[in-house]
């Protein structure tokens, strides 16, 4: 009967552990969570407190229950208590920030109130290492190992009841002023996850009475229910806090949050589970460690990630997208199927290798236009051959007045052989999306097979060029309508429990895709709807400059754009060489208006590497926008 006993007591004890690592694991991974994706927002700040010190308890509590060495023990039951003692003030941190959200800001005394928290809790911390909070390692048969109780001890018990109970009227005063049924169904689920981990922790207040050292069974089982309750507030608590400091929508966040936790702390603490009651009995028949621990381990890791990855996507569809799952699966598919600027390339390397191949040519080329220039060019093969080839002054002039050629026949220019690659639109007509060329000599013919061939794959290369043009257009909508959906969501984001923040300015929200913006305005610098269009017009440094432009909107935005400019212009005199190439490339591209082949004639490099350049100087001049706008709010606020 007391071998039953106390194989039973070793069996909860086994559970308890497990379930307290769990905790621990689970407060971790949220505390990431939190860290990764929300922690610019006061509220996720002062909960990722409350995660931390939830960590160092449990992490304590278990690391000490299984260790032998009495200084480790000691070690981690002191820092246990570091945990312990900082929580209360955590706790009353968060409840102001989120009663700050709410709409009820600090006048000065629940400010001075956290303060004073974390100073007396400080002060507690001080006499952790003097053993005066508590004292040495209790020697007595108790359940778990502890450390004495001192008389300290009975005064901080009174003040962490105390600050639980002001941080616990904090939330109820929350809970009041939030006036939609989703705010307030947030803020109880709130309130709830936050009261358990703080009851949770009293267990450890009371360790070392008498009581529970004779009721070991008792103990534990209260220490198992509290852990169990703990781990579900906790993710309680992050589902709550969630939603703070984002604009993204519900069903975003509870995918996010729910893929976390699965394949985080769910994982984690089942396979630790698992491979703990297999060392568990490894050390019922004599051997602590067997080779099934590290195997058990990996393979369980595979097969929940495996089942994880496998029904993601069902329980997405059925548990998040609701009835939105049609266009949502829209979007998906739109993704999935995106011909992105290097699928288009390597899909063109291989249509120009085929040519190559199929009518026995050193090398070919395609030149992709937007709108009246040359974007960029492929070429494969021999570029020497290419390169000794002279093409035409002016693709796109020159393919636009051979259009009607080119529906019946290949162009003929010098020693190349070119083909337009255009589309018929209902609206437009025919849109040129670009030429084809490789070298041919004008007596040859492309005769039979060998020309069909051909004639099919410049067909399959104007498809696809179609397609990414009409990706574009969908995407420049997407850019378009971000800033007013991001102001939607911004709003809805916080108005749910500040009303107030309803009546937020849309100039307010940050601008999107800034250097694509930047390339527009640019791109329309002598005019242009671009230019008088742009979102550039509404920064501060814009609005600054119209008094000394006439009030010419346009002209002030000319001015700014040619100041980030001058900004990367290097000291002494103008010269061709790597220092000044930026400067040079967006001088003469933007403000003197000249042609790509020129440009690129000029400084002495191809065009392939000249738009490679070109993407790194528009990016240096949004980013120096960005610091002059930055400079001339800092210089405002310091003036008010």
């Amino acid at each position: 009967m007391e071998i039953l006993s106390i194989n039973w007591i070793s069996i909860i004890r086994t559970i308890n552990q497990i379930l307290t690592a769990g905790v621990a694991i689970t407060a971790t991974s949220i505390f990431l969570y939190a860290l990764a994706f929300n922690f610019r927002d006061r509220v996720a700040r002062s909960f990722a407190l409350i995660l931390s010190c939830i960590v160092i308890i449990f992490a304590g509590e278990v690391i000490a229950d299984v260790s032998v060495s009495v200084p480790i023990v000691e070690f981690w039951l002191r820092l246990k208590w570091f945990g312990i003692v900082l929580l209360p003030a955590a706790y009353l941190h968060f409840s102001d920030a989120l009663l700050t959200l709410t709409g009820h800001p600090s006048r000065g005394r629940r400010r001075k109130a956290v303060w004073v928290a974390y100073i007396i809790s400080f002060i507690f911390l001080t006499l952790i290492p003097a053993e005066i909070l508590v004292g040495a390692l209790s020697q007595s048969d108790a359940p778990t190992p502890y450390l004495e109780r001192t008389n300290i001890s009975f005064w901080f018990t009174l003040y962490y009841i105390f600050v639980m109970l002001f941080a616990a009227y904090n939330l109820t005063r929350a809970i009041l002023r939030a006036k939609t049924k989703t705010s307030q169904r947030r803020l109880w689920y709130l309130f709830v996850g936050a009261a358990l981990p703080a009851l949770g922790s009293l267990p450890f207040l009371l360790h070392g009475t008498n009581f529970f050292n004779n009721n070991p069974l008792l103990f534990f089982s209260i220490s198992i229910l509290s852990s169990t309750n703990i781990g579900l507030s906790l993710i309680l608590l992050a589902y709550s806090v969630a939603f703070f400091g984002v604009t993204w929508t519900d069903r975003v966040i509870k995918s996010r949050l729910f893929k976390w936790m699965m394949r985080g702390p769910f994982v984690a603490a089942l396979v630790l589970g698992i491979t703990t009651i297999i060392r568990r009995i490894g050390e019922f028949y004599g051997d602590s460690y067997t080779a099934y621990v590290p195997i058990s381990m990996v393979a369980f890791i595979l097969l929940f990630e495996y089942g994880i990855t496998l029904l993601a996507p069902l329980w997405e569809k059925w548990l998040f997208f609701g009835q939105d799952r049609e266009d949502l699966t829209q979007l998906r598919n739109l993704e999935e199927h995106m011909l992105t600027r290097s699928d288009l390339d390597q899909f063109l390397e291989i249509i120009l290798a085929s040519i190559c191949d199929r009518i026995q040519v050193p090398g070919a080329f395609i030149a992709i236009f937007d709108g009246n220039e040359v974007d960029y060019i492929i070429r494969v093969g021999d570029r020497k051959v290419l390169e000794a080839v002279t093409q035409p002054e002016n693709l796109v002039d020159f393919t636009k007045n051979n259009t009607e050629q080119s529906k019946q026949d290949y162009i003929h220019s010098g020693k190349l052989l070119l083909k337009p690659l255009s589309y018929e639109s209902d609206q437009n007509g025919q849109i040129i999306l670009g030429i084809c060329g490789f070298p041919w000599s004008e007596d040859q013919m492309i005769e039979g097979e060998a020309n069909e061939a051909v004639l099919q794959l410049i067909h399959r290369a104007a498809l696809a060029l179609r397609d990414r043009r009409l990706q574009q257009q969908v995407l420049s909508s997407l850019v378009e309508l971000q800033p007013h959906v991001d102001y939607i969501q911004k709003l809805r984001a916080v108005s749910g429990y500040n009303q107030s923040s309803i009546l937020m300015e849309e100039d307010d929200l940050p601008l999107e895709d800034f250097t694509v913006i930047v390339k527009e305005a640019l791109s329309h610098y002598w005019g242009g709807p671009k230019l008088a269009e742009s979102p550039l017009m509404r920064l501060k440094i814009v609005k600054d400059l119209l008094n000394a432009h006439n009030g010419v909107s346009t002209n002030a935005l000319r001015g700014v754009l040619r100041s980030a400019i001058e900004r990367m212009k290097p000291e002494g005199e103008k010269k061709l060489n790597n220092e000044w190439i930026l400067y040079n490339l967006l001088e003469m591209k933007f403000l003197e208006g000249k042609k790509v082949r020129e440009i690129a004639a000029k400084l002495a490099m191809s065009e392939a590497d000249l738009y490679r350049k070109q993407r790194v100087a528009l990016e240096a001049v949004a980013k120096n926008i960005l610091e002059m706008e930055s400079s001339a709010n800092n210089n405002e606020q310091e003036l008010n």
